[in-house]
């Protein structure tokens, strides 16, 4: 049976099919206690084949007497990234990015998935994922209108489950899901017709490719996305 908040986001963010799926980032941590909803959140809308979402720990809340086991300083780097982009200098903890451009503070199912199906209006194809006798690529389509983006490889972990011993979640079990462990460039893209090489994923982990565009070399928005798996 599905929960209150699954019925509720499914019925709001039926996202019509998609080539590309809409990619959700939501920087969380360990040691904060008002991530735990946004993280459930998270798990329950990437059971949804048009939506990619992805994890990222940041490691500022570390001050507080529990060290986050997944934070990365590039990924506090990346969420301020994001600010900047929106001529603030402000984040939050936890903190929605839809598609690289739609910024949600706090674990509001309502409001995320009001703009997850705004996102869902958006049929582009840009990605695709090959075979080739060398191994895995990635594909990008031409698209007109890019000036500065490029392609991104995302390697994530399905699920872990963590104990938290200090912080304001001490004595919690927190499950977490799609827990990015690296963000890797592929190469910069101008929206040519290119093809570039994968590596193999690491034993347990997941990937995902991402065209993003920049902005003064800055991520903007998210202009592709497919599973590499």
């Amino acid at each position: 049976m599905r929960s209150a908040l699954t019925s509720l986001l499914f019925a709001c963010a039926a996202l019509p099919a998609a080539a590309d799926p809409v990619v959700v980032e939501l920087f969380t941590a360990q040691g904060c206690s008002s991530c735990p909803p946004a993280d459930a959140l998270l798990s329950e809308i990437a059971a949804d084949e048009d939506v990619i979402a992805l994890s990222l720990h940041v490691d500022y809340w570390d001050w507080i007497g529990w060290r986050d086991t997944f934070a990365k300083p590039a990924f506090t780097e990346r969420q301020y990234a994001y600010a900047a982009g929106d001529g603030t200098s402000v984040v939050y903890t936890p903190q929605f990015v839809v598609g690289g451009s739609d910024v949600i503070a706090g674990p509001s199912g309502i409001e995320l998935a009001k703009v997850l199906d705004a996102h869902g209006s958006v049929t582009d194809d840009v990605l695709r994922i090959a075979s080739s006798p060398e191994g895995r690529e990635v594909m990008a389509m031409p698209m007109k209108n890019v000036e500065a983006a490029e392609l991104v490889l995302v390697t994530y972990l399905p699920q872990a489950q963590v104990r938290v011993l200090h912080g304001e979640n001490a004595g919690r079990v927190m499950d977490y899901h799609n827990i990015v462990h690296g963000w890797d460039v592929l190469a910069p893209w101008s929206g040519a017709n290119v093809t570039v090489p994968l590596p193999d994923a690491p034993k347990g982990m997941r990937q995902v490719v991402l065209a993003q565009s920049l902005e003064d070399g800055r991520p903007g928005a998210i202009l592709g996305a497919v599973r590499a798996d």
